[in-house]
């Protein structure tokens, strides 16, 4: 059961830092780091992957797995602390006037960085020069426990990381008790959870190297596991926390424009020349990644509203009137009258119907931004497809047609 959690939360990390990957593109210093926090554990993670494990074993190199596991830790927690420090080095203000957990943080993340490369280097040549790899272990620290060497070696990796995890947790603990929303606290909390879990666990595991204990190597195993997939588990979710809100409006942006498109299209079919460029088809503005999803957006509801400007020459003034009669009874009257003029106006001009005069328009909305306009016409379009053809010439008999122009209907 641990193995196949394992290897689900290992998959999840390696989505994360695929996610996360296009960050290397561009000179922002916060997103990197969260890059390679995510990649590090992804790549410590599948190191305890029973296949990944043996099959790093399983080379001429006894118990590569523990190195490569222990060296992608380190990365992580370094990108962690290049987090803390990308977020802080935007402080602005002379140092005698930045408060002192601020200064501390720069500090931290840059002794780490550089005792990173020397912690890496000295675990290095102790692996290959100290540590007894006569056998493969079965828990490292566990098989090797009061050994001098592989203590010395797993020291190294402990105290860096304890050390590193609680700067994180402090810092993320004061910043989580000041963030302005509650998204940003939950994942400030569990983000700061997961480093306190790690400086506890880094403490344990290595006075249990230099003392041994009577647990087993298999027991340990199950709880070094069992810790790491807490800690990845904890930091991933909290990560990711911040950004929920930024994929909910996404996703809801994308069902928008999946929603309206039909509404869009018939517009624009029957009035080709009002959009700038007319719209492609359904897939292709689903899936298309240039322009951005809320230009895209913005483009589809403009143009909506361009053409029902124009229907206004294909509207009797009496139209508006009957639509809001006829709808009074409807679970969300506004935007079904609103879509009943729009239908039957449609109507008109499909039909050849025009006034030069244009009638009175449809009623202005306090709408704030292209979002809250597509949401009214999300409610539009959801009582349009709900129009028959009867209830548009009922409606057109009780208000009357805008003269009808001699030949073929060209939309202005």
């Amino acid at each position: 059961m641990l193995s196949f959690v394992t290897s689900f939360i290992a998959v999840a990390m390696t989505a994360m830092a695929l996610w996360r990957l296009p960050a290397l593109r561009y000179d922002e210093p916060q997103r990197r780091a969260l890059w390679v926090c995510s990649a590090g554990f992804a790549a410590a993670l599948w190191c305890r992957v029973p296949a990944v494990k043996d099959a790093l074993n399983s080379s001429p190199i006894t118990d590569l797995s523990v190195l490569v596991k222990y060296l992608t830790s380190m990365i992580a927690i370094l990108g962690v602390l290049r987090y803390v420090a990308a977020i802080y080095s935007k402080a602005q203000g002379s140092e005698a006037a930045t408060p002192r957990y601020i200064l501390l943080s720069r500090r931290v993340g840059r002794l780490a960085h550089a005792g990173a490369f020397g912690a890496v280097a000295a675990m290095i040549i102790i692996f290959f020069t100290v540590v007894d790899r006569s056998r493969p272990s079965v828990d490292f620290a566990t098989d090797h426990a009061g050994q001098w060497g592989a203590a010395t070696f797993i020291s190294i990796l402990y105290v860096y990381l304890g050390s590193a995890s609680a700067t994180c947790a402090f810092q993320w603990g004061r910043a989580g008790l000041r963030a302005e929303t509650r998204l940003l606290r939950l994942g400030l909390g569990l983000m700061t959870l997961a480093m306190a879990i790690y400086v506890l666990y880094s403490a344990f595991r290595t006075v249990t190297v230099w003392a041994p204990t009577s647990a087993s190597p298999e027991q340990m195993r199950i709880v070094a596991d069992s810790s790491n997939l807490t800690v990845a588990c904890l930091w991933g979710i909290g990560a990711s926390i911040p950004s929920t809100k930024a994929v909910v409006t996404r996703w809801t942006s994308w069902r928008s424009l999946d929603k309206l498109y039909p509404l869009w299209r018939e517009l624009t079919d029957v009035f080709p020349n009002v959009p700038l460029q007319p719209p492609a088809s359904r897939s292709r503005e689903l899936l298309r990644t240039s322009p951005s999803l809320d230009i895209r957006l913005d483009r589809c509801t403009q143009d909506i509203a361009d053409v029902v400007e124009q229907l206004r020459h294909h509207a009797t003034p009496a139209l508006l009137s009957a639509a809001e009669a006829a709808t009074e009874a409807h679970t969300d009257p506004e935007p079904a009258a609103e879509a009943l003029w729009i239908k039957s106006a449609l109507f008109n001009a499909k039909a050849g119907h025009r006034s030069p005069t244009p009638a009175r328009g449809l009623v202005d909305k306090p709408l704030s931004d292209s979002h809250a306009e597509s949401h009214w016409l999300v409610r539009v379009q959801n009582a349009y497809v709900s129009i028959s053809d009867a209830q548009v010439r009922t409606l057109l008999d009780q208000a009357g047609r805008p003269g009808e122009v001699r030949g073929r209907f060209v939309g202005l």
